[in-house]
């Protein structure tokens, strides 16, 4: 009897033979996804990790896929590959200029070692609390080293790289990895600090125009006199080279501007009335041999 004929007799029990059989292989076989680490746990004891973590691993080159566990004793606890990251709730820091800080920050990080994990946290979500006031207690101890501008300059890097280092060797112990941490915002509490405080960089800043301006003031009348000697140096020796040209020369930028005959001045805007003999007129009579 052929095997299609036997199932057209019992196809109840055939039916029931097949839901079986997929029960079964659904319940040994697991598709581990290339997001996602899986932890078999016997009886409550830590085994193996499918797809575990590696640096620099190639995509579609992991432990993901079809994996086998034995039904009803192994366990399976999946714990995500991506990066996390979790929130710190807002804290007030004092720096050391006695300014009062409202910061929010969050950090973000990857389970790295889960058969750690499960022992110390038992999931991600405990390991992301347990690192939150950590988090918390880094931040205030880094800022209330500092004055409220380093968090407005370079060093502000600086200040991130410090908290995620302190934070990763605490990490280490849930079997995670600190990948980066952000602070989001960092303000002065509203009212009177914050007034207070735009007040003293205001009058940092006017002090600060001050001085660039006197230096200016100052640099500039240096160069000022540098110019006027060296205009005096040269007249000195024009004079001396040849003096009856130079005493020329200064007479007739006198007459042109005591006269009235420069290009922004009409010609005969200027009477005055002299001596033939005046000396100032001396040009005017030539000179004897």
């Amino acid at each position: 009897m052929s095997a299609a004929s036997q199932i057209s007799r019992h196809p109840i029990a055939w039916a029931v033979l097949a839901v079986i059989a997929i029960i079964i292989m659904s319940s040994v076989f697991v598709v581990v996804p290339e997001t996602k680490q899986a932890l078999i746990v016997r009886l409550g004891e830590p085994r193996r990790v499918y797809n575990p973590y590696q640096p620099n691993q190639d995509f579609g080159r992991t432990g993901a896929g079809l994996v086998a566990r034995i039904p009803f004793v192994d366990n399976i606890v999946w714990i995500d590959k991506r990066v996390l990251d979790f929130d710190m709730e807002r804290q007030s820091v004092l720096s050391t200029d006695q300014l009062r800080l409202e910061v929010d920050a969050y950090a973000r990080y990857r389970i790295v070692n889960p058969l750690r994990m499960y022992i110390a946290a038992g999931s991600e979500r405990r390991v992301a609390e347990a690192l939150r006031p950590i988090l918390g207690s880094a931040l205030r101890n880094e800022l209330g080293k500092r004055p409220f501008v380093a968090l407005l300059s370079p060093e502000r890097g600086q200040v991130m790289d410090n908290i995620q280092a302190g934070l990763n060797r605490v990490a280490r112990q849930y079997g995670a990895e600190i990948v980066d941490v952000r602070i989001k915002r960092a303000d002065l509490p509203d009212g009177t600090p914050l007034d207070s405080a735009y007040q003293r960089m205001r009058t940092a800043r006017q002090q600060e125009a001050l001085t660039i301006r006197a230096q200016g003031m100052r640099e500039a009348q240096v160069i000022r006199a540098d110019a006027d000697a060296e205009a005096a140096r040269v007249y000195a020796e024009s004079f001396g080279k040849d003096a009856d040209f130079y005493n020329f020369y200064r007479a007739m930028q006198s007459y042109r501007t005591t006269f009235g005959t420069d290009d922004d001045q009409p010609r005969g805007s200027a009477s005055v009335i002299l001596s033939p003999d005046n000396e100032y007129m001396r040009e005017f009579k030539g000179r004897r041999p």
